[in-house]
């Protein structure tokens, strides 16, 4: 089973185009469009291309621009840095396909596994695919599925558990589909990709609309709310960090503003901490005294 089809040029090109909306390029919109975003005409115009040229990319029939061609399109469709390395990608020279060995198992570092043990914040490691490969005690407390064996995307969209930790899901999935597609970049023939995209697509509309998007987004840290059943609302920092010579594995810690409502809560969701986890124990009696104290930004 492939990921996408053969044209993936076209099939990011037309889906980048119809999610631009014409009044945002000062484009004159009359009468009524049978299609959302930007027609093929008008593209070529913004990117100083004939028509013809751009519908030939569009379909397949020349799957080899200058770059030059491809970052005029990049500017018309306003993608950033990241976006605009993934669509020079797209028509980048490929090594010659070779048979792919079976998948071995990742392995973690030990000097990574031997941090991940002695933090205390939350952390875990994930493959370039979004496995976790590794987590600490902190990290399995956060939320139940990061713990080795489980994939962070099937996660996002399949466990309830998780959604409800998410207080703003739709944004949280969109930006980890498109990160996830920054990760696995153009490497379509990876048959444990296509599995687990081929797995969502079937059971997840949400998941099908956002892949047919074909955003990308940089593998980097961000702000994050959670709402953990145990001990309520927590504002956090995600960091995202390589892991060098490691095929792709990351880094994940997360880790919130020292003094605050949420660095206490974080705190205590250590194993072995009273009310860790649990609604109405001490430490949650501990953070309500806190938040009544006055202390800014805390939404229970």
């Amino acid at each position: 089973m492939r990921v996408t089809s053969p044209n993936t040029l076209g099939d990011y090109l037309r889906a980048r185009r119809e999610l631009v909306d014409p009044r945002d390029l000062d484009l004159r919109v009359a009468g009524v469009r049978r299609t959302p975003g930007l027609r093929r005409e008008e593209v070529a115009t913004l990117a100083g291309i004939s028509a013809d040229y751009y519908l030939r990319l569009e379909q397949g029939r020349d799957r080899h621009p200058s770059g030059q061609v491809l970052e005029a399109l990049a500017r018309v469709f306003g993608l950033d840095a990241t976006a605009t390395e993934y669509l020079l990608s797209l028509t980048a020279p490929r090594p010659a396909k070779q048979r792919r060995a079976r998948p071995r198992q990742e392995t973690v570092p030990a000097g990574i596994r031997q941090l991940l043990g002695a933090l205390n914040l939350p952390a875990f490691v994930e493959s370039r695919m979004f496995d976790v490969l590794a987590a600490n005690s902190l990290a399995t407390a956060l939320s139940p599925s990061i713990r080795p064996g489980e994939n962070r995307l099937r996660s996002m969209f399949l466990d309830p558990a998780e959604r409800d930790l998410h207080p703003d899901w739709e944004r949280a999935i969109g930006g980890m589909v498109a990160s996830f597609r920054a990760s696995i970049g153009t490497d379509n023939d990876d048959p444990r990709v296509a599995q687990l995209i081929g797995e969502l697509s079937l059971t997840s509309e949400q998941f099908t609309k956002l892949w047919a998007r074909h955003d990308v987004k940089a593998l980097a840290g961000a702000p994050v709310q959670l709402n953990h059943p145990g001990v309520g609302v927590l504002d956090l920092r995600r960091e995202k960090l390589p892991i060098g010579d490691s095929g792709g594995q990351l880094l994940v810690i997360y880790h919130a503003e020292p003094g605050s409502v949420s660095a206490t809560a974080l705190a205590g969701l250590a194993p072995g901490q009273p009310g860790a986890g649990e609604p109405g124990g001490e430490q949650s009696a501990a953070v309500s005294e806190l938040a009544g104290g006055g202390a800014s930004g805390y939404r229970g």
